[in-house]
């Protein structure tokens, strides 16, 4: 049977690149799944738990493969993007696993003649707070969402086969301009974060014995790794900015009708964020 793949490299093996990896395997959707880094330790790691077949710390192995993921953190993705198109063969299709798409889909695109390989855009939108090779789970894309961020100029036929390589680990794929994404991750998951963490940063230490399962579930995301979120947010800042001015407006409301005992009108607005709660299920 011909697979769909020979052979995929992923250029950093954690949470994202390592659950990837194995889902490949698990899927047989290649023969071989190349993880490369800088830390042999978490190298070792990932190959010890199967999540790629070969390691290497020289981003000249992808070479040898015929799809390639950066799934590094966003502030690198650019950069690591240069070394890889220096060295893979001529025409091969890569793709990011960047939170944010229009600084890193611009940057390729600056120096789109030059290119040797074929890139588009992507955002698999699964993760945790956790992070590393241990924390690997080949589930991790099943019925979630990824999505592929073309450009004007970006050919179907790369967009078709950046759409098929995400459903092929499960994920529902959708299709939109980065700058869409950018908009719409900033109220979905960049500025839950930055609340998440204002409310846990604001919470006395005294007070958190007494915290339960509202304090912790809304709050979980705060305990993600704050080199990666500076960046996130840093590369996404204006359209945070305004996500969280729309929220503060929201909650502006809430608390004009706490000034004035108005209990109908807080019912309403419990009641819009109930119902659109609600809409997503468990």
């Amino acid at each position: 049977m011909k697979l769909p793949w020979s052979t995929v490299a992923i250029v950093g093996v954690g949470l994202i690149g390592g659950s990837l990896g194995r889902a490949l395997l698990t899927r047989r959707l290649c023969h071989r799944v190349i993880g490369i880094g800088r830390n042999q330790a978490s190298l070792a790691e990932a190959l010890r738990r199967e999540l790629v077949t070969d390691v290497s710390c020289d981003v000249a192995a992808v070479k040898e493969a015929d799809f390639v993921v950066v799934a590094t953190a966003v502030g690198s993705i650019p950069a690591v993007l240069d070394e890889v198109d220096a060295q893979v063969t001529e025409g091969t299709l890569i793709t990011d696993a960047g939170s944010t798409k229009q600084s890193i889909v611009k940057a390729w695109q600056r120096k789109k003649g030059r290119r040797r390989g074929r890139f588009v855009g992507s955002h698999p939108i699964a993760g945790s707070h956790l992070r590393g090779p241990t924390a690997a789970d080949e589930t991790l894309f099943e019925g979630r969402v990824a999505v592929v961020t073309p450009t004007a100029t970006t050919p179907e036929n790369d967009v078709e086969e950046a759409g098929t390589f995400w459903a092929s680990v499960g994920s529902t794929v959708f299709v939109m301009a980065p700058r869409e994404h950018d908009r719409i991750l900033s109220m979905t998951s960049h500025a839950p974060h930055v609340l998440a963490a204002a409310l846990a940063a604001a919470t006395p230490a005294t007070s958190l014995r007494f915290t339960a399962g509202g304090w912790r579930d809304t709050t979980r995301v705060a305990g993600g790794d704050a080199e990666l979120w500076a960046d996130i947010l840093l590369d996404n800042a204006a359209q945070v900015t305004r996500a969280v001015q729309q929220i503060n407006g929201f909650t502006q409301r809430m608390l004009d009708a706490l000034a004035a005992g108005d209990r109908r009108q807080l019912v309403r607005l419990l009641t819009t964020a109930k119902d659109k709660r609600n809409a997503l299920g468990s």
